[in-house]
């Protein structure tokens, strides 16, 4: 290969580089601007009010019933398989813990951001990609509404609720479920339960599992609709954009719960 030809590999992956930093940005500072709206009492009248309520009802309430199953489904059967491994390698004594921790702590928030991920975060990057493209956010503005409060920000809140409501549902469910795995009906086990769930939800790890829902609960909801505004204005391009918000959510949530298991265990 030649200089030029390395000179020009370079200068590409360069630009490549650039490009994706420059996108995280727009994330970052669409992400921060967004908060910032939410926090202001000014920014909520009767639509943003009533567009933030289909949000959740669609994203958390419409669901509820279908979560409630699959989520005590696949965590008693995790449960289960935890509690048997424990017994299996001599350390029943510690059968709960280690269920709890891995059950409540670390794999009901990932299946919960997941889940609304991928049936409400797809749905509303496709529908601001649309909005986008169409140009009925410069319509609003036109109009002067601002889109980014009566659009936009309502559906970053409704999708963090609904990722932090779902999260402690199903975090209920797993205590739940865990208890009956472990001592079946029997009201006999709840003080060794109480004193083992005590144990874990120190402040430390309580802070932890309240602060890392609602950072989830943000990506969710922030970097489909980053993702959506980026786009240029044309019909074919509202498939990347779907497919940049999710590419770039999923790496955002691995990374999130990287940090997390990190800051507990190392």
């Amino acid at each position: 290969m030649s200089i030029r030809a390395i000179g020009r590999s370079a200068s590409g992956g360069l630009e490549v580089f650039a490009a994706w930093c420059a996108s995280w940005w727009r994330v970052l500072h669409f992400g921060a601007t967004a908060l910032v709206m939410a926090a202001s009492p000014q920014a909520y009248d009767r639509a943003t009010s009533n567009l933030m309520a289909r949000q959740i009802y669609f994203t958390a309430w419409q669901i509820l019933p279908g979560f409630v199953l699959v989520c005590a489904l696949l965590s008693y059967m995790v449960i289960r398989i935890v509690v048997a491994a424990a017994g299996t390698y001599g350390l029943a004594e510690y059968a709960l813990s280690f269920a709890v921790r891995v059950q409540v702590l670390e794999l009901v928030p990932t299946f919960v951001a997941l889940f609304v991920a991928l049936r409400s975060g797809a749905a509303i990057n496709t529908e601001v990609a649309l909005m986008h493209i169409r140009g009925d956010l410069d319509a609003l503005q036109r109009a002067g509404a601002d889109p980014m409060r009566h659009q936009l920000v309502p559906r970053v809140i409704g999708s963090a609720v609904s990722v932090v409501s779902l999260t402690v549902i199903g975090g209920a469910i797993a205590l739940m479920l865990a208890y009956v795995a472990m001592y079946g009906f029997s009201p006999g086990g709840i003080d060794e339960y109480t004193e083992v769930i005590g144990s874990i939800f120190d402040l430390p790890v309580a802070l932890g599992l309240g602060l890392k829902a609602p950072f989830f609960g943000l990506a969710v909801a922030i970097i489909p609709i980053s993702a959506s505004l980026e786009v240029p204005r044309e019909a074919r391009f509202a498939a990347i954009a779907v497919r940049s918000g999710m590419v770039r959510l999923f790496l955002a949530l691995a990374l999130i719960e990287g940090a997390s298991l990190a800051i507990k265990y190392i």
